[in-house]
């Protein structure tokens, strides 16, 4: 791999992703490769950005949410920027909390249960 561009094959196993994810990210505007003829090429930029993309998808935002908040930096610069992060990192965080309160419920409901049928075990 080279320190300045990345092959399209490179970018595909640096971020462990399929090629098609890749071609889509590309496709809905995500990333935008540099093109030799059929060769697609990634910049510092299209790393970075790759690493928000993914950072973003694990954090359970959806692909347009990514695409609009990297649009903002292009538009409207940093702040405006960063104070649509923080807005959609508040709304997530509310959204995990609940979602951990859901497991939390259910591994304890699952929990309960499994000691019923290891007490009833015990009576037959």
């Amino acid at each position: 791999m080279t320190d300045t561009r990345l092959s399209f094959k490179e970018m595909c196993a640096k971020f462990d992703v399929t090629p098609r994810t890749l071609r889509y990210y590309e496709y809905i505007e995500l990333l935008a490769p540099e093109k030799e003829g059929r060769a697609r090429f990634y910049g510092a930029r299209e790393v970075a950005r790759m690493k928000l993309i993914l950072r973003g998808r694990r954090f359970g935002f959806s692909l347009e949410e990514i695409r609009q908040w990297l649009l903002i930096y292009g538009k409207k610069g940093e702040r405006p920027q960063l104070e649509a992060w923080l807005q959609l990192a508040d709304r997530q965080l509310l959204a995990l909390e609940a979602q951990k309160a859901e497991l939390e419920a259910s591994i304890a409901d699952l929990r309960a249960l499994r000691e019923t049928a290891v007490d009833e075990m015990g009576k037959l």
